[in-house]
């Protein structure tokens, strides 16, 4: 199993003609996965938090949409969350996800959906930073 790096990538919601591809940043090291979103007035896309297994929206100042992934990246709980809440800690969690109120429905992402997510590196390509639902590379 390898190692999460902080960076941006793309999350990809279904396959074949009908998947969507969404903007995300990508929060690994303890100080990122901290700071999230606290102090942002919105999200272009999509927020990864790994590992993760529970979050909170103290000193948020928008609504949020939370789905939690298990090692596979299969969501387990789409929950919307307003400001000042704190999240109930999903014991199979090891990923989060967080977007603008009301993106995880606009995307179709539902429990029982399977993400895919790709890293993009500095150059702009892309690798994949999971191996078949095996975890990270």
């Amino acid at each position: 199993m390898g190692t999460w790096r902080n960076g941006s990538g793309v999350l990809t919601v279904g396959t074949g003609a009908g998947s969507r591809e969404v903007p995300l940043r990508i929060a690994a090291s303890y100080g990122a996965r901290a700071r999230g979103l606290l102090g942002a007035d919105g999200v272009d896309g999509a927020l990864l938090i790994t590992p993760c297994g529970s979050v909170h929206t103290f000193r948020m100042r928008f609504a949020i949409d939370v789905a939690y992934l298990d090692r596979e990246f299969t969501v387990l709980a789409v929950r919307t969350m307003r400001p000042g809440r704190l999240g109930l800690p999903r014991p199979r969690a090891r990923h989060v996800v967080e977007a603008e109120a009301g993106a995880m429905e606009r995307w179709g992402v539902r429990p029982g959906t399977r993400l895919r997510v790709m890293a993009t590196d500095g150059a702009g390509a892309t690798g994949p930073v999971t191996d078949g639902g095996h975890g990270p590379r």
